[in-house]
């Protein structure tokens, strides 16, 4: 039998690249941001049907939003804190040291 791939092995391959990093930072923000969506619809005892509703969307939607699976438009936040009644703020901040 050949000796199988193992993720670090796969993980070590690609390298440190800027396109990797990069890659990493989006999915990461997509991730911290869906969750703070989730957060905010179960405090507000919100099912994801109710929010998709309210946003003029799908569960579905919803689901991959919470996930993490997809990075949110600017429209789709605004959509996300007017159906919490909440003010969407953008802001930009200096870079915390790596």
């Amino acid at each position: 039998m050949s000796k199988r791939t193992t993720w670090t092995d796969l993980k070590n391959r690609r390298g440190d690249t800027e396109a990797r990093r990069r890659g990493y930072q989006e999915s990461r923000d997509a991730f911290e941001l869906g969750a703070r969506v989730r957060a905010e619809r179960e405090r507000l005892g919100l099912t994801q049907i109710e929010l998709a509703e309210r946003m003029e969307t799908t569960q579905p939607t919803i689901a991959r939003l919470e996930a993490g699976g997809v990075t949110p438009s600017l429209g789709t936040l605004r959509r996300a804190a007017k159906a919490f009644g909440l003010e969407l703020i953008v802001d930009f901040r200096e870079q915390a040291s790596a």
